[in-house]
């Protein structure tokens, strides 16, 4: 039996019952398309992933990356689905054919890369990141820049990487040293160092295309002044041929808690010759570029996070239904009493219902961001088109830090139902908290998508995107009050959301007062609670669709539907209620508390 490397059925749910997926088919952009296509499509990527990429996941965390004179060498099992991938055309799935991309929908793209991601989701950063630093020249690049590295990206000949972080600045871009000086050709020479570099160097692809934030010599300090470079490995000539190796090298891979078959490499810059790069885009734009990939880059983190819970939470279920131990809650007087599954004693079910709650709702979520970006790009109405573009802006922080956070929480329940084994390397949950781990670090941290949320997606646009969000909520809490069997869940929520408003806009205000730091102290619980409320709602939305199918052959798969969203919104929202209570937005004892104190 293949494994299950995630959830078929629901993902077809999520696809066609709540997204309604296949109404995008009557926009003029996918008018090409039919739903048998889109359904072949993830078809092949889950055969992709369950029959060459699964195989790899244990393979490729045991045999690790090896660094030498310079070089790294990436676990050998990874060569041949990378191959695939590359013959499949599967890494530009929503961009132009002329440019090796098949023009599909964001959200059904989703799909695939959810399987992919599933099996195995180091494998997946190859062309991720390599799509990554081609959208940016798709978009900035000039017509040269596009026709010397464009296909080769989308395609995954090439690979490709983003270059962010120094040793002295940290997540603090703005204080990156990294120089580049004009040369009387039109390039840059560049010369600095970078750090968590990921991907920087490995020996799957001929080349490596490296996007570098650097400063132009006598530009502003900060932000304001950083320029974006493209670097590539091997220099490219006009004529598209390979030219000599440019000095971009790898000085080291970090050793890591997870994540063993990814190379994370320090790499140099200009340190034993001359590193040429060509501007992207206009000087001291550079920070403006890279926001394009960063946003792009963060969904996939959430991806990540939620297909190691879903895969933890999957491999748990089944060990619960077949793992042996204990009597019945109803038999434990009787010594004589035959030995049940652990699924049947009460808190295995409620560790298993709290996953699955997180599980679906995350699905949901990640995906409704997807179907968000096809509803901006196929929308005839400007109104329409930016109430799905604040949609996306304000869920994109949640859907990094949060699914990250939840994601790993999974994994580390997941862990608990094995109970010592799932500690042990005999079993691959641990590998899965082990990888996890790392969404709620990398691509900004947590605590930084947390002051995005409230300075940038709450407070600094007058709560315009705050108010498309509450106003989605609300059109799903008003369809369940319609609902018998959700009417108290529908209210639940309605509480919740009241409070969630109200809170958001005192908090808001507390930004623009002398009580700025009270208010940035409660930033990450407020991210918190809003991911709390998205997933009740997600959940919701969900059991509204399940309610009116209870009748037909598959009333199980409905019921569980319901079932998830009862016990979310009756258990956890009424904790979110306390989260929200606790936002201490003025005199927060964080903001005051000094260094010396601790």
């Amino acid at each position: 039996m293949a494994p299950k490397i995630t959830d078929q059925r629901d993902i077809d749910f999520v696809l066609y019952e709540q997204l309604k997926i296949d109404a995008l088919l009557k926009s003029e952009k996918y008018k090409a398309f039919n739903k048998k296509m889109f359904d072949m499509v993830i078809k092949e990527a889950r055969n992709l992933a369950v029959k060459e990429i699964f195989p790899t996941y244990t393979e490729c965390d045991k045999e690790g990356v090896v660094f030498e004179n310079g070089r790294v060498r990436v676990p050998e099992c990874l060569r041949k689905p990378h191959r695939l991938l590359k013959e499949g055309e599967w890494g530009a799935l929503t961009e132009d054919p002329e440019y090796g991309g098949q023009g599909l929908p964001f959200t059904i793209a989703q799909a695939a890369m959810e399987y992919f991601t599933s099996a195995n989701y180091i494998l997946t950063t190859y062309p991720i990141l390599g799509h990554g630093a081609g959208k940016m020249i798709d978009l900035f690049g000039t017509s040269e820049q596009k026709d010397l590295f464009l296909e080769k990206l989308y395609t995954g000949d090439w690979g490709g990487t983003m270059l962010l972080t120094e040793p002295g600045a940290g997540s603090d871009v703005g204080a990156l040293t990294t120089l580049a000086r004009k040369q009387d050709d039109g390039t840059y020479e560049i010369c600095g160092s970078k750090i968590f570099i990921t991907n920087g160097e490995q020996n799957l692809t001929q080349n490596i295309i490296h996007p570098v934030l650097a400063r132009i010599e006598g530009a502003p300090a900060g932000t304001k002044g950083i320029s974006l470079f493209i670097v590539p490995k091997i220099w490219v000539n006009k004529d598209g041929t390979l030219g000599k190796p440019n000095d971009i090298v790898c000085t080291g891979v970090e050793e890591k808690m997870g994540l063993h078959g990814s190379p994370t490499c320090s790499m140099s810059l200009g340190s034993k010759g001359r590193c040429r790069g060509l501007l992207l885009g206009k000087p001291n734009q550079g920070m403006e570029i890279m926001f394009h990939m960063m946003n792009e880059v963060r969904l996939e983190v959430g991806t990540q996070a939620f297909t190691s819970a879903n895969l933890a939470y999957s491999h748990a279920l089944d060990y619960a239904k077949e793992r042996l131990q204990g009597r019945s809650i109803e038999n434990l007087a009787d010594h004589g009493a035959d030995q049940v599954p652990i699924i049947s004693h009460p808190d295995v079910k409620r560790m298993l219902l709290k996953m699955k709650s997180y599980v679906e709702g995350m699905r949901s979520l990640i995906y409704y961001i997807a179907f968000c970006f096809d509803k901006e790009q196929t929308s005839a109405d400007k109104k329409e088109a930016l109430h799905y573009a604040n949609l996306i802006e304000i869920l994109t922080p949640v859907v990094k830090a949060y699914t990250s956070e939840k994601g790993f929480d999974v994994c580390v329940d997941a862990m608990q139902v094995f109970g010592g084994y799932g500690y042990t390397r005999e079993y691959p949950v641990e590998q899965m908290v082990r990888d996890c781990k790392i969404t709620s670090i990398y691509e900004g941290s947590n605590g930084i998508q947390a002051m995005d949320f409230l300075g940038r997606k709450i407070a600094g646009n007058k709560a315009v995107m705050l108010d498309a969000l509450i106003s989605e909520i609300k059109t799903t809490v008003l369809k369940a009050k319609t609902r018998d069997r959700l009417t108290m869940l529908a209210a639940k929520l309605e509480e919740a959301l009241i409070l969630f408003e109200t809170t958001c806009k005192n908090t808001e205000k507390a930004v623009f007062s002398k009580h700025m730091a009270s208010a940035f102290a409660c930033a990450h619980p407020l991210l918190e609670a809003a991911g709390d409320i998205i997933m009740a709602w997600m959940l919701l939305w969900r059991a509204v669709i399940a309610d009116k199918k209870l009748e037909t052959r598959e009333a199980f798969f409905y019921q569980g539907k319901i079932k998830a969203a009862q016990f979310f919104i009756t258990t956890l929202i009424p904790v979110t209620m306390g989260k929200l209570l606790a936002v201490t937005y003025e005199d927060n004892p964080a903001a005051g508390m000094d260094a010396s104190l601790f």
